[in-house]
């Protein structure tokens, strides 16, 4: 008789932190709608916050600096902080076009925004610190996960665009070691008013005099990585310029990707207190999450052109303002018919923010759309359209509002997707 205990499969344990990461839901979507583009099926994917660059490529001028760049070997290590040429082009830049002057010692270089914020959240939050943040908002609730920190949101409203109040977030301000801010927002393509983040800010302000010397502060992220693609009359503050003291306790996230449709090009900035940013370096220094030198090479040399980059926004900002000021019309259009949508104005980046409020509606088979979920999955399986629920991006699970990205749209794919969507629209009871 065999007596031995028979061995039990060892479970293979990760981190806690790793086991418990939730992926990106926009990437799991768009990935699901990729996949029935591959199987033949015409989509219309407004999901993904990126770029197609058949339709929208990089600046001429900037993509002849790349080839430059690799023709002359600058292909070894670049500095951790970044290269020297592009940190002063980027101090240059901000000073003629927003008119904010911070030297070398106080930008930081990267590849891409990600690794910024990352590096703001490790620079500042100990586990058991607290980051405040709106929501709808992109990513935040993923930073602080892999932070270990607390998080407090606010869910924003409509009537407000979805821009974050001072009375929303008041009652938070003295929990918080950081707020994380956006403007232009992913994924509202809305903007901060002059007199919103006015008030924003001089709760910040109050809120760091309150605090005793050996707190620390409130410190202020401020991701403005969009706030070239204003659209119309629409203008782009940021709390430095409102309040120079606030130059203290803010550190802002910009880059290449979204201002020159360059989201492959993998160059970002961060900039502010130096005491901060030198933390930033070191940690993005040992993660490695270096832009290749050639890039940077190249974009030190590109952010020099004035001309072209002004001719470059200018067309740049006119496809985009085409597609999203048709999607718009559209919208309002099919409200105006009795459907149950609604969009907002657009004001910046690539994003239109819309509602398709259908819940409790019933489909030809006879089944109901209960969910949010029903409605994202009727939209794409009848009307042929992905685009991507505020729930994605940390709002109620019961919300009726959307994102939809124009950033891969051909101008003849607007008058497809309404016509797609009127027709689902009115099989529904």
């Amino acid at each position: 008789m065999n007596s031995e205990i028979p061995k039990q499969k060892q479970v293979m344990k990760v981190s806690n932190m790793a086991e418990n990461l939730i992926g990106s839901e926009i990437l799991k979507l768009a990935a699901e709608i990729n996949n029935k583009i591959k199987q033949g099926e015409k989509i219309y994917n407004m999901t993904v916050g990126d770029f197609n660059p058949k339709i929208f490529p990089i600046p001429g001028a900037l993509k002849e600096e790349i080839i430059k760049a690799y023709e002359q070997d600058e292909t070894n290590y670049p500095p951790a902080s970044g290269v020297f040429d592009l940190v002063e082009s980027v101090s240059c830049f901000l000073k003629k076009r927003l008119n904010l002057d911070y030297s070398s010692d106080n930008i930081l270089i990267a590849g891409g925004a990600r690794p910024l914020i990352y590096g703001v959240y490790k620079a500042i939050l100990d586990p058991q610190d607290t980051v405040l943040y709106p929501v709808p908002s992109w990513n935040n609730n993923h930073y602080c996960h892999l932070a270990g920190c607390n998080q407090v949101f606010v869910e924003t409203k409509p009537e407000n665009n979805f821009m974050p109040t001072a009375d929303e977030l008041s009652h938070h301000l003295s929990k918080a070691q950081l707020i994380a801010l956006c403007s232009p927002l992913n994924p509202t393509g809305t903007t901060f008013s002059k007199e919103g983040l006015q008030e924003i800010c001089e709760l910040i302000i109050a809120e760091n005099k309150r605090r005793s010397p050996d707190e620390k502060p409130l410190y202020v992220l401020y991701d403005q990585i969009y706030w070239t693609l204003m659209h119309g009359n629409t203008q782009h503050f940021n709390p430095v310029t409102l309040y120079p003291e606030l130059k203290e306790y803010t550190i802002f996230i910009d880059g290449l990707s979204k201002a020159f449709a360059a989201t492959g090009v993998r160059v970002g900035w961060g900039f502010g207190p130096k005491h901060v940013i030198d933390k930033m370096k070191a940690i993005i220094g040992h993660v490695g999450a270096w832009a290749p030198r050639a890039e940077q090479v190249a974009t030190a040399n590109y952010l020099r052109q004035d001309e072209n980059i002004n001719t470059y926004l200018k067309d740049l900002k006119a496809e985009v303002a085409y597609r999203l000021d048709n999607l718009y019309e559209g919208f309002i259009t099919l409200k105006s018919k009795g459907y149950k949508v609604d969009a907002i104005v657009p004001q910046a980046a690539i994003y239109l923010t819309v509602q398709i409020d259908l819940k409790g509606k019933i489909k030809a088979d006879g089944s109901k759309l209960n969910t949010t979920a029903d409605v994202t999955r009727y939209i794409l399986e009848d009307a042929k359209i992905g685009i991507v629920p505020f729930s994605a991006f940390g709002a109620s699970e019961d919300s009726s509002w959307y994102r939809i990205s124009v950033g891969t749209a051909q101008k003849a794919d607007i008058q497809g997707l309404l016509e797609n969507l009127e027709n689902s629209l009115k099989k529904l009871k």
